[in-house]
């Protein structure tokens, strides 16, 4: 899809508004040409004493109408024009959204956050203005002159039209330079705001580990860097309007001055009436606010054209994961896991995070992954949840390969408790309720006594209406661990991974929550990743990862008698208990 046709799209969808708009504003236009003429008929008549008061008042009377009719058809083209301008901004911005969530983790990994708001913010305004007020000032840079032009040499004198509007033709021709001048600047500039709200973004989010480093002037500098860069391309744009306006201003004021010294010889010589000679003035003023608009518009249209292929550039990005053409017709699954042969890397680039794994883990069991940091833990949990794709064959789920399975069952039978433990700025009740259909207070609540969080919950003031902070900032790592394992919980799903999600808990509250796991998940497949054996001993199945290496697999006891890396770690862990007794 091109640049204009992601636009074209949703314009088409709103013709009849701009084209409703667009004839309003002709009639606007339209209707402005008369004042003149009659404040010049006004000025003829009583210069020439043929006019009583009753025609004055006739004269202004007919003023006042067009300025009523003036008045209601700006509401209206604004109505029109803008209203849709403004929709079709909404529009796009839920478009652009819906797109942003169906991308790989992949696209985000490579993408700025900051970058992205940019998209959400300036670029969508800048689209919107070309949309909006750039199609006045377009129709009026065209329109509205050639119908000015018209009325000057019909109403007023052809050769004193043609001597003005010749310093008006500079305006045109610079115009050209102008736009393409501006929109490169003003791409600049929206690469620079992406920057700087990045760094913004940034540093609020890590401003404890930057108080807690003693970090401020350092971060102040880089802000300030940011900042600096932005200002500098913002006044690219202010240094070329700076030349541009006054140099417009110039070539106007020459214009009315040719009017004044040519339209006054003429009016002295008696080839134009008094009369006439107010009202092309008027109509050179008239003149004025087009020749302005036409240098809007190409800057509307310039940065409008700018912003719209930075946005097309994500409409342009396919997701890697999606439903294939061979995807099943599955709406459940049981919760058999088969991993057979896994190996995985996350670009062509790098080396492999996972190598020939192999598993088993049937429907009701559970498997604990063990490893040392960086060992592919997280990696083999993102695969399950399909994040990223593995090749046909190398995991299957009751029997299906993992691409035949739509995203939607997927997922829907798999919670999921992240290491991050992500929380969103809502409430805790919502925050527990984010994976189900329902915010019902006693299934909130009963997840909640599972996770071993409810007591703490109670004790909040609001209790579960309390509002958590941006990414649950308002609560410990404790409590932000159990509100996930809760929201975990209440969905009720028949797999569940917990990716090193006991590891802020006291080792009395892990032991609960392990029971509770392992009361209400009877029948249910669970996979447990954590560092602490405590966590897992209990497992159907250990599997020991190291550096992506199937290590050791099997139980608790096996692996203690085999002497390798669980035993060491085992006996390591036993060790620093006795210690932490001592």
């Amino acid at each position: 899809m091109k640049e204009k046709n992601i636009l074209l799209r949703y314009l088409y969808k709103y013709k009849w508004k701009y084209l409703f708009g667009i004839i309003t504003l002709f009639i606007v236009d339209f209707m402005h040409l008369y004042i003149p003429q009659f404040t010049g008929e006004i000025t003829d008549g009583l210069e020439s004493h043929t006019m009583d008061m009753n025609g004055v008042l006739l004269g202004i009377g007919k003023i006042l109408l067009v300025g009523g009719i003036l008045a209601i058809g700006r509401y209206l083209w604004r109505y029109f024009i803008f209203g849709s301008s403004r929709a079709i901004e909404c529009e796009i911005r839920n478009d652009l959204f819906a797109h942003l969530e169906k991308l790989s983790m992949s696209y985000y990994n490579k993408n700025k956050t900051g970058d992205l708001m940019s998209h959400f913010t300036n670029d969508l305004n800048a689209v919107r203005m070309s949309i909006g007020p750039a199609v006045i000032t377009a129709f009026d840079a065209v329109i509205m002159t050639i119908m000015v032009l018209i009325k000057m040499i019909l109403y007023v004198d052809f050769r004193l039209t043609v001597l003005s509007v010749i310093p008006l033709l500079f305006i045109a021709a610079g115009g050209v330079y102008y736009g393409k001048a501006v929109e490169k600047r003003f791409a600049a500039k929206q690469e620079a705001f992406s920057d700087l709200t990045d760094q913004v973004q940034e540093s609020i989010s890590g401003i404890r580990v930057i108080k807690a480093f003693v970090q401020e002037r350092k971060e102040l500098k880089s802000f300030a860097k940011a900042n600096m860069e932005n200002k500098d391309k913002n006044m690219g744009i202010v240094k070329l309007q700076a030349i541009v306006m006054p140099s417009l201003d110039f070539i106007i004021g020459f214009s009315s001055v040719i009017t004044l010294l040519y339209g006054g010889y003429l009016t002295i010589k008696g080839d134009i009436t008094l009369g006439r000679f107010i009202a092309f003035n008027q109509y050179v003023n008239m003149l004025v606010w087009p020749m302005i608009a036409a240098g809007d518009s190409i800057t509307f249209f310039s940065q409008g054209f700018a912003s719209l292929k930075r946005i097309q550039n994500i409409f342009d990005e396919k997701p890697e994961i999606f439903d294939e053409t061979a995807v099943k017709s599955i709406k459940h699954l049981e919760g058999d896991i088969n991993i057979n042969d896994l190996c995985f890397r996350y670009s062509p680039d790098t080396s492999n995070v996972l190598n020939h794994i192999s598993a088993h883990i049937e429907k009701g069991s559970s498997l604990a992954i063990l490893g040392r940091t960086g060992s592919g833990k997280t990696t083999m949990a993102n695969l399950l949840l399909r994040m990223y794709n593995v090749e046909p064959g190398q995991i299957t789920l009751d029997g299906n390969d993992i691409r035949e399975i739509p995203l939607k069952t997927l997922r829907e039978n798999i919670a999921y408790v992240p290491q991050d433990n992500f929380l969103f700025s809502d409430t805790l009740r919502n925050n527990i309720a984010f994976g189900t259909i329902t915010d019902d207070l006693d299934m909130v609540e009963q997840a909640a006594r599972e996770a071993c969080i409810h007591d703490n919950i109670m004790s909040f003031p609001l209790k579960y209406e309390t509002m958590v902070g941006e990414r649950g900032v308002t609560l410990s790592g404790g409590q932000k661990q159990r509100s996930s394992i809760a929201r975990a919980f209440m969905k009720a799903a028949p797999i569940l991974i917990l990716d090193d999600s006991l590891s802020a808990v006291d080792t009395n509250t892990e032991e609960m929550i392990l029971e509770n796991l392992k009361k209400n998940r009877q029948g249910k497949t669970t996979i447990i990743i954590a560092h602490r054996i405590s966590t897992i001993q209990n497992a159907d199945n250990i599997l020991v990862l190291d550096a992506g290496e199937m290590a050791e697999y099997g139980t608790h006891e096996e692996l203690l008698k085999l002497q390798g890396i669980y035993a060491d770690m085992y006996e390591k862990q036993q060790l620093e208990k006795q210690l932490e007794a001592v």
